[in-house]
Formats: structure tokens, C-alpha cells, sequence
């Protein structure tokens, strides 16, 4: 498929805004996704295009990140394979069990992080993680699997799911976007490696649509690390409601 000139600066634009978002909170596939499709692209490639520039978008969030100190690499090096782990079973398992039946327990579970975020007014300011304890590295590895099966499964929120969790184990916003960030990458290879095996990928609309990316994962990944949780928090809870939004608007559909 080839598309005018002037829909791929429109595609490049709206993947630079939408990595801006993602580099930190995740949640870019709400703009790329319905982008693509408007251009022309059918869902499946659509699909398979934007995972392979937000992987790309990924990668270079993730080492933004982790070069700014803001990713506890001891506690995320063994997760980063579970997550890839669980994103294969989860995409494997999708060929064969459709996954709309979890869009109602999503919007629930993100309605409930989003009040008890928005509540916490301090929460997330400042790190307290100190080192697993047997239950909560037991309890992370659970949580890491899990998030990996359902982002390969289904998706929606697993950047969002991901901060929380490392919220709750003490980790302030930054350090919880950039460890999350590191374990939505391994799934996100796994999803990539599904769809290029698929052949739904368009690589002449995802290559500068990824180049893009970067460009705008590097721009939003700067600026979270320079204002810190005060600039992180908002905008987890902005992706939050917007995400409960698309998912409930897809639901009444």
C-alpha cells in the first residue's frame, strides 16, 4: 500500500506526539493506532505497523531511562525475560480465545487505580524501595508474567498497570515509568516478532513512522526525567482516564 505524501507527514506528526505520551506512561497507541487506520491501513496491519515504531519508540525511551539512573536495573533484569515470556503465551493464546471479554474488567481495574492515584495526592513523590522481600519479589514476578500475557493477549493500559505496580512497591513516578517502560519493551518484542512472522506489518509507512517516534520518545522521556513526578503524575492520570474513555466507548459500541 502506498500513501500520499502528504498522509506520511500526517503519520509522522501524530507518531511523534503519540511517543511523547508513550515514552513515559505509555498509552500512544490511543493517537498511532486510529492514525493508521485512517490513512487506509486494514486493523491487523494497523496494528502490526504501530508495534513495530512504538517498539522502536521503546527502545529508545527505555534507554533514556535507564542512562538517567531512573531504572532500578537490579530490579527489573529478571522481570524484563518474564514479560517477554508471558507476551508470547499471551499473543499464542490470542489466536484462538478473542479477548474482548476482558474490555469490562479493565475499565474497572483502571477506574480504581485512577481514584486511588488521584487521592494519594503525595503518593509516588518519593522512592521508599529498598530491596525485594521474598513476597514481593514473588509477588513482582506474578505481576511482570501477568502483564506480559495481557499485553500480548489484549493491551489496553498495560503501560499504566505497570507503573502501578511498581508504585505500590515503594518506587517513586519516574523510576516507576522508567522500570515499566524496560518490561514493556520485552513484551512489546514478543508482539513484534508475532506480527512480522504474520506479515502484518507495513514497514514503508512503520519505518518513518518509528523514526519518528524516537524523535518524540526521546523529547517526552527528557522532559519526565527533568520535572519529575510532578509532570509524571498528571499525566499517568490523564492516560488513565483516557484509556477508561476509549474502553468504555468501544464497550457501549
Amino acid at each position: 500500500m502506498e500513501i500520499s505524501l502528504e498522509m506520511l507527514l500526517l503519520v509522522i506528526a501524530g507518531g511523534f506526539l503519540a511517543a511523547f505520551v508513550d515514552s513515559v506512561v505509555g498509552g500512544g497507541g490511543l493517537i498511532s493506532v486510529p492514525l493508521l487506520m485512517a490513512v487506509g491501513l486494514p486493523p491487523a496491519a494497523a496494528l502490526g505497523t504501530n508495534k513495530l515504531a512504538g517498539t522502536m519508540s521503546s527502545l529508545t525511551s527505555t534507554v533514556s531511562f535507564i542512562r538517567s539512573g531512573n531504572v532500578d536495573l537490579k530490579a527489573v533484569r529478571g522481570l524484563f525475560f518474564l514479560s517477554l515470556a508471558g507476551a508470547v503465551c499471551g499473543t499464542l493464546v490470542l489466536g484462538s480465545i478473542p479477548s474482548g471479554f476482558l474490555r469490562p474488567l479493565v475499565v474497572v481495574m483502571l477506574i480504581a487505580i485512577t481514584i486511588y492515584t488521584i487521592f494519594r495526592k503525595n503518593w509516588g513523590t518519593y522512592s521508599t524501595f529498598r530491596s525485594y522481600t521474598a513476597k514481593s519479589a514473588w509477588i513482582m514476578g506474578v505481576a511482570a508474567y501477568g502483564l506480559g500475557f495481557y499485553d500480548g493477549f489484549f493491551g489496553p493500559g498495560t503501560g499504566s498497570f505497570l507503573i502501578f505496580v511498581f508504585l505500590m512497591l515503594g518506587f517513586d513516578f519516574v523510576k516507576a515509568a522508567g522500570n515499566a517502560k524496560v518490561l514493556n519493551f520485552g513484551s512489546n518484542i514478543a508482539s513484534l516478532a508475532t506480527f512480522m512472522i504474520l506479515g502484518s506489518i507495513n514497514y514503508s509507512i512503520g519505518i518513518p513512522m518509528g523514526l519518528a517516534m524516537i524523535g518524540g520518545s526521546l523529547l517526552g522521556s527528557h522532559v519526565a526525567i527533568r520535572r519529575g513526578s510532578a509532570y509524571v503524575r498528571p499525566l499517568f492520570i490523564t492516560v488513565c482516564v483516557l484509556v477508561i474513555g476509549k474502553q468504555a466507548w468501544d464497550l457501549l459500541r
